[in-house]
């Protein structure tokens, strides 16, 4: 009788390793994506798309963006900072940059 237990415990081992966590962002990263949700922090967003084929049919398109964030009034400088903290565990490096 062979016994499997030293395979069976390395199997068990390779499915947890599978289940951790990504790896975080790097702070860059993460400044790019909390740029973005501070962004949206300071006010609705949104586009509006008008055309013409040479068919001559027309289209108006539109979609317009609110954030939580923004409803709740919400400091983008502050937003920006508890994401940074959020993703990567550290202060930020370096101050947003919000056109």
């Amino acid at each position: 009788m062979r016994r499997a237990g030293p395979f069976v415990t390395l199997g068990a081992l390779g499915l947890l390793a599978g289940c951790a966590p990504p790896p975080p962002p790097s702070p860059e990263q993460a400044a790019q994506e909390c740029e973005a949700r501070a962004r949206a922090a300071q006010g609705p967003t949104g586009r509006v798309s008008i055309g013409v084929n040479n068919r001559g049919n027309s289209y108006v398109g539109g979609a317009v963006g609110i954030t939580s964030d923004y409803l709740m009034g919400r400091d983008p400088l502050a937003v920006y900072n508890a994401c940074v903290m959020n993703l990567t565990g550290q202060a930020p490096y370096r101050p947003p940059v919000l056109r």
